[in-house]
């Protein structure tokens, strides 16, 4: 009878020790993924078609924070002050310094270049429109959606540039849908 007891003594140690660890590492993952998603990688959601067809409508993508150097085509989750309290999921078409042009048919030109964008849904877009050519100021960069017949973005005067300052970060990865899972 001794010998049962001792067993069943050491069996409830073990699953106490058990259960302690398996709490340990819990707090442990908990810990590095509030630092991770504090200091280099937050999750966002996409709201709108304006990046049709490469992000949807309700799309989840894991945004780098720690992005400084903004770079033609990049898509980039931004800050838009003038226009609206919800941060902005578009693509970089044009940094500091460079001009950017457009003609009436959705043709954009980057420095005398014309911009090859296959990712495009519908290039035509028309109402509120900056002036062309446009030269982007320093510090500041001009962002398009890809859906460019839904989009609000920096060829409307109300938006214009955007200061990098308000990038909060590139988007890199789509992790829902899973249908979509993968990099950007």
């Amino acid at each position: 009878m001794e010998k049962k007891t001792e067993n069943q003594s050491r069996e409830k140690s073990s699953a106490g020790l058990e259960l302690f660890g398996w709490a340990q590492s819990l707090i442990w993952a908990l810990l590095v993924l509030v630092l991770v998603s504090s200091f280099f990688i937050r999750i966002s959601g996409v709201s709108g078609d304006s990046m049709y067809p490469t992000l949807h409508n309700g799309d989840r993508v894991l945004v780098w924070l720690n992005y400084s150097q903004p770079q033609r085509g990049d898509i980039v989750v931004i800050m838009a002050p003038q226009y609206d309290a919800e941060p902005l999921v578009k693509r970089i078409i044009a940094v500091a310094g460079d001009e950017v042009d457009m003609d009436d048919r959705g043709h954009v030109w980057v420095n005398g270049e014309l911009l090859e964008e296959n990712y495009v849904n519908e290039a035509k877009f028309t109402g509120g429109l900056q002036t062309y050519p446009f030269f982007v100021p320093e510090g500041e960069v001009f962002v398009m959606g890809d859906n460019r017949n839904h989009s609000a973005d920096s060829r409307l005067e109300a938006i214009g540039a955007l200061e990098t300052e308000n990038i909060i970060g590139r988007v890199f990865f789509r992790i829902w849908p899973m249908s979509g899972f993968g990099g950007i």
